[in-house]
């Protein structure tokens, strides 16, 4: 049985159907992407499947005793609360239950024997709870779900101290912390470095058990996660099996077929539309009537929309004016923020025509280093040398202030008379604005109207117009849909032809891979690290090294101590073989059934202080067993 079906939706939005008589299934652990264009109604879709909001006709029905977990884009936590006791609400049955046993045992101590019996009986019941609703290893789950969304290191910070991003990763953590059965993700890795969407990756592939349904722009989550994709497009949905790379080639042969039916269609219908005009008033009247009624009754059935053709963004940039070989270089350059080094010592020469892409984990000065490679702020410390002839263009996370009463195709028009250095005629304008998929209707908007997406949109259009020759992205693709994305990508591939210079900050893999020849990796202690090749290459080089660091720890700790101290790693269990790792879980059983045995012996619940000893000996092991029994679980069923 489904474990959610959909039937006949509608949702109307002031007078625009986003869709209408709208149908799905989801099935017990399937991985499903969502994609369609900005606009098209996917996150009204996601609200509407997991009860947010009442569709204007149509029907959710979810299976019994399954439950729904939405991702919000504006998560609300209590006041007061710590990130980790924010998390912890996730597990709030369960802290409940395990409170409610740690009372029976202070009351049996001092019960009568009459009262034992009713004490054990509680207490059989409740362990079974505690086992059903996941068991001791609560706080290990929270804490390793904090760190993976890049929150380890704020667990004690009050949430009202959080960031929006912060807000929003603390939401994700917490929610797959509920385990839904259906997981309804609206653009989960928005605020996620590199790190953190693998990580999640990984959670959802290898430990959450559920179905998940995931709108996201990150194509590289798209190609791992998903095994079927469904695209939202004029109000319908329509599958595709496989990942999102699977989906961008079938999707191209399913339009072609369309159209091709589409123009046969069209040619009988002018045969037979021919034949009717030539013989409907001689003697063969009767028969071109006739054919008048099929004709009818073929377009009544058949349809005669055409097929949408496949976007197509002409973002081919006019060739730069010619800058210095050398674009930038910097000496021993510093970058500090207070009394924090985010960049210490950095040798970089940039030169015409370079890709290069900079990453590294939330926090670690990524927008600093652009603002002080820029002139914009002054470096801490070292040299900075800026070539000659450049004409720069930055697309900046927070766009500049745009006039919220200017049309759209006005704003565009200015930004380019100005970059050109003469009048922009409106017709060009236009031109540009269509390039980026603003259609006529939205490019007499005024800005004030538009939606994140589409001001950032219109930003990039301006500033890629300008002809610069020094184009300097910080996180791009946040708010473009995928089309647009997938073209910008082409047009700043190294064999595209364009002559500039760019600087890319970006957490899209996709991206990064497609663009960067150089790579310039920012650590969190003020290091870095510069690397020749795409972003593949390193972290292909990267995951060889954390693989042959954990060989090496597992050598040590089978040896003998290290020299140097104990090697850490992001599982505690990882340099235990699957045998080893069954073997303390069976001495853990063991140990908990004998203390088990010894609590169920009358004299000891006249002894208070050996029964509280037993007692927090029981939960001692438990709380050990927990975790090892996760990961003895996850190996053996496949998931290394």
């Amino acid at each position: 049985m489904s474990l959610l079906t959909a039937v006949g939706l509608q949702v109307q939005v002031g007078h625009q159907v986003l869709f209408r008589d709208l149908g799905c299934t989801i099935e017990p652990g399937q991985r499903i992407g969502l994609v369609g264009r900005n606009g098209t109604g996917k996150t009204t879709l996601l609200r509407v499947i997991s009860g947010d909001r009442e569709p204007d006709s149509g029907k959710v029905e979810l299976r019994r005793g399954a439950r729904v977990g939405l991702l919000r884009q504006d998560p609300v936590f209590t006041a007061g609360d710590t990130v980790r006791s924010a998390a912890a609400r996730a597990f709030a049955p369960l802290i409940d239950a395990i409170a409610t046993l740690e009372a029976v045992f202070d009351a049996m101590g001092e019960a009568s024997q009459d009262e034992l019996e009713s004490l054990f009986a509680k207490q059989g019941r409740l362990e079974d709870q505690i086992e059903a609703l996941g068991g001791r290893a609560w706080e290990h789950r929270v804490d390793e779900a904090l760190a993976g969304v890049g929150l380890g290191h704020r667990m004690q910070q009050p949430v009202e101290g959080l960031s929006g991003g912060e807000r929003g990763r603390l939401g994700l953590a917490t929610l797959l912390l509920e385990n839904p059965d259906v997981l309804l993700l609206d653009e989960p890795t928005n605020h996620l470095d590199i790190a953190g969407r693998e990580w999640l990756e990984n959670f959802l592939s290898e430990t959450f058990r559920g179905a998940v349904l995931v709108v996201s722009h990150d194509r590289a989550l798209l190609d791992r996660l998903v095994g079927t994709i469904v695209e939202l497009d004029r109000g319908q949905l329509e599958v595709y099996p496989g990942n999102y790379s699977d989906f961008r080639l079938e999707r191209v042969e399913r339009r072609k077929t369309l159209i091709r039916t589409w123009e046969k269609q069209q040619d009988r219908i002018r045969h037979e539309q021919s034949f009717i005009d030539r013989y409907k008033a001689g003697q063969r009247a009767r028969q071109a009537k006739g054919r008048a009624s099929r004709l009818e009754r073929m377009i009544e059935d058949e349809g005669l929309e055409k097929p949408l053709e496949l976007d197509v963004v002409d973002l081919d940039l006019p060739n730069p004016p010619r800058s210095g070989d050398l674009v930038l270089r910097t000496e021993q350059l510093c970058v500090q923020r207070g009394d924090r080094t985010l960049v210490n010592g950095l040798d970089l020469e940039l030169r015409r025509g370079d890709r290069l892409g900079i990453v590294g984990p939330n926090g670690t000065g990524k927008t600093s280093l652009i603002a002080t490679l820029l002139e914009e702020t002054p470096p801490s410390a070292g040299g900075l040398q800026i070539g000659s002839r450049l004409k720069t263009a930055w697309f900046r996370q927070r766009h500049e202030a745009l006039d919220p009463a200017m049309v759209l195709w006005r704003h565009l028009q200015d930004t380019l008379s100005e970059g050109r250095g003469r009048d922009v005629t409106e017709q060009e304008a236009r031109n540009l604005a269509g390039a980026f998929l603003f259609s006529g209707v939205t490019q007499d908007k005024c800005v004030g109207d538009l939606s994140g997406g589409e001001r950032s949109r219109l930003v990039l259009a301006g500033l890629l117009a300008t002809a610069p020759n020094m184009l300097v992205l910080d996180e791009p693709t946040n708010h473009l849909d995928i089309p647009t994305a997938e073209r910008l990508e082409q047009m700043l591939a190294p064999d595209a032809g364009w002559e500039g210079t760019m600087v890319l900050v970006s957490h899209d893999r996709a991206l990064l891979d497609q663009v960067c020849t150089r790579l310039l990796i920012l650590h969190p202690d003020g290091k870095h690290e510069l690397f020749d090749g795409a972003w593949s290459a390193w972290r292909s080089r990267q995951v060889t090294s954390d693989t042959e660091s954990e060989k090496k720890a597992g050598k040590k700790e089978r040896g003998g101590p290290s020299q140097v101290g104990p090697a850490v790693s992001k599982n505690p269990h990882s340099h235990l073989s699957l045998e080893q790792l069954e073997n303390k879980v069976m001495a853990l059983e063991e140990k908990l059934a004998i203390a088990d045995q010894a609590l169920g012996d009358p004299e000891v619940w006249s002894n208070p202080e050996k029964l509280k000893s037993l007692q927090a000996e029981r939960i001692a092991l438990e709380e050990e067993l927990g975790p090892l029994s996760q990961e003895w679980e996850r190996r053996a069923s496949g998931m290394s």
